[in-house]
């Protein structure tokens, strides 16, 4: 206890004994904040009124995942949640319910208040000691404009997160606040501590030679028409090796594209196949922008190494929130990798949700294990 953070998984399926068993274990006299995450399959009106009930009104910010990360490592079906210490946090949250009209005159004054809020309950220097989270509509095609215009907000205030999944349907995704869930819409939540953190992303993928410039777009869907100027998919298929009605999931989880930015390869995932050969992908694609075909390397080994740096920093980890895309979680499915993985994230004290997409300092990215890690409260704070 003494790191302000608890966490708690249910996989009671009845949305009161989920939330009571939740309580259980995070409930205490100064329990001041709730984040959680929880299956779309259970019935979210239901959910949300278990909650607010069970928690007595504690402040809660949460989303719908594709898949959950418990204490115990890669879960489905299940709510995972982190109650944090009001003496250790202050932690202040905004809905964003207009994703359409959001720019830096919304985006500046939100940031203010959350940060004065925070400041006004004195836990530490809101300046050096404050990250953000967000939490955006993974089905809302917005997350690239949003998202920019936070980190403008934000400065050198660093954040993260993650878009909300639906079990893979990829139908009606959904986040959490003020007692109910919102579909296009964002939170963002600001988190002020004592304790020592560090925001981090990795992914396990390096670049090929093939290049890909993409000459026809559909901005809004995000649907790329042409590659180098032919049907995007023939060119996508001959690049993997595999005819266009091979193309699945699996494929595309295994051979991304990725787009070069500021000495970084940001993934750039495709979500589907479309009947007149196009492909939809789930981050933002414009016309002219060359894409570098992309390969994986051992996901666990990566996944290992990123742990034990955030240790070797921080030492060990009382926590650490994890925003994992679905597609890593899929290729480690594909490799009977996701025991070893859960064991990994069960040591290192991961909990946290996969993802339709993942953000990062403003960037909305793809197939990345992104999050924060906390470290232990300062002897000399008390």
């Amino acid at each position: 206890m003494n790191s302000g953070i608890l966490t708690a998984a249910s996989n009671q399926l009845n949305p009161l004994q989920a939330a009571r068993e939740l309580a259980q274990r995070l409930c205490h006299e100064y329990l001041g904040f709730v984040l959680f995450f929880c299956s779309a399959e259970y019935p979210l009106d239901d959910l949300a009124g278990a909650l607010g009930r069970v928690f007595n009104n504690v402040p809660m910010s949460g989303c719908t995942t594709a898949g959950e990360i418990t204490p115990q490592g890669y879960d489905r079906g299940s709510v995972v949640a982190i109650g944090f210490d009001r003496r250790v946090f202050a932690i202040e949250t905004a809905l964003i319910d207009d994703l359409e009209h959001f720019d830096l005159s919304r985006a500046q004054p939100l940031v203010d208040t959350l940060l004065e809020r925070c400041r006004q309950q004195a836990v530490a220097p809101v300046n050096e000691h404050s990250f953000a989270l967000t939490l955006l509509d993974g089905l809302s095609s917005r997350e690239e404009q949003v998202l920019a215009t936070l980190d403008a907000a934000l400065g050198r205030i660093p954040s993260f997160g993650g878009s909300a999944g639906d079990d893979n349907h990829l139908t009606h995704t959904h986040v959490y606040a003020d007692g109910r869930f919102h579909t296009r819409a964002a939170v963002v939540v600001m988190l002020n501590t004592r304790l020592p953190f560090e925001v981090f992303s990795t992914h396990h993928l390096e670049p090929l030679a093939h290049k890909l410039v993409v000459t026809e777009v559909d901005r809004e869907q995000r649907r790329v028409v042409e590659l180098n100027g032919l049907p995007a998919a023939d060119v996508y298929a001959a690049l993997v090796g595999c005819a266009v009605d091979a193309l699945t999931p699996s494929i595309f989880a295994q051979h991304p594209l990725a787009v070069y930015i500021g000495g970084q390869h940001y993934i750039r995932s495709i979500q589907r196949v479309n009947d007149d050969a196009s492909l939809t992908f789930y981050c933002a694609v414009e016309t002219g922008i060359v894409l570098t075909a992309m390969r994986p390397t051992p996901l666990l080994l990566d996944l290992d190494a990123m742990l034990q740096r955030v240790q070797q920093r921080l030492g060990a980890t009382p926590a650490i929130i994890g925003c994992d895309c679905f597609l890593r979680r899929m290729a480690l499915e594909s490799l009977q990798q996701l025991e070893q993985a859960s064991a990994l994230l069960r040591q290192a004290r991961v909990v946290g949700f996969n993802t339709y997409g993942e953000q990062h300092h403003g960037m909305h990215v793809n197939q990345t294990f992104t999050g924060v890690a906390f470290g232990a409260l300062p002897t000399s704070g008390g």
